[in-house]
């Protein structure tokens, strides 16, 4: 459960149920919104309606140590939010400059293909964070929404079995 702040009241929403209420996004802007649920969708089918943007909005708008993205771990300091913005561009871009249009704009066929080159290397004319660095990041950050609680871990079909049972599905 995330908390949002909803007509000045304080409610507690899982990621997806905030992506279906259309909470306001803090941090990630429109096309980054966009591009981001396009390529989480990408990587990991059901990230998006699972509320990939939220959680990671949601995230970037918390204080560093409470922050539970996967880039928090990988000796990256804070803020957070340049790094996403950064590579979400160069994801626009290299789109554009390879298929004029946006990453969300293509289809299925020129998304995975994308994701082919930037999974591998930095591709030419890549602007953003390095590449393969970037992949994984919003790769682990669309596990982490579709399977990072113990509803999402079940789906898989795999008991739960955590050394130490976490107080809630997303830290509070």
């Amino acid at each position: 459960m995330l908390s949002y702040c909803v007509a000045g009241c304080e409610v507690e929403l899982t990621p997806e149920q905030a992506r279906q209420q259309k909470i306001p996004f803090h941090v990630l802007n429109p096309d980054e919104v966009r591009t981001l649920e396009a390529f989480g969708e990408t990587l990991l089918p059901g990230s998006a309606a699972a509320g990939i943007a939220h959680f990671i909005d949601h995230q970037l708008n918390a204080s560093p140590q409470n922050q539970l993205l996967m880039i928090k771990y990988l000796g990256v300091s804070p803020p957070f939010s340049p790094f996403y913005s950064a590579g979400l561009a160069a994801l626009n871009t290299l789109a554009n400059d390879q298929h004029g249009a946006n990453y969300a704009d293509l289809n299925t066929e020129q998304r995975t293909a994308l994701v082919g080159q930037i999974a591998q290397a930095n591709p030419d004319g890549w602007t953003g964070p390095p590449a393969p660095f970037f992949f994984f990041v919003i790769r682990n950050d669309a596990i982490d929404v579709v399977y990072g609680t113990k509803q999402g871990v079940e789906s898989l079909g795999i008991p739960y079995m955590a050394h130490i049972e976490p107080p809630s599905r997303w830290g509070e």
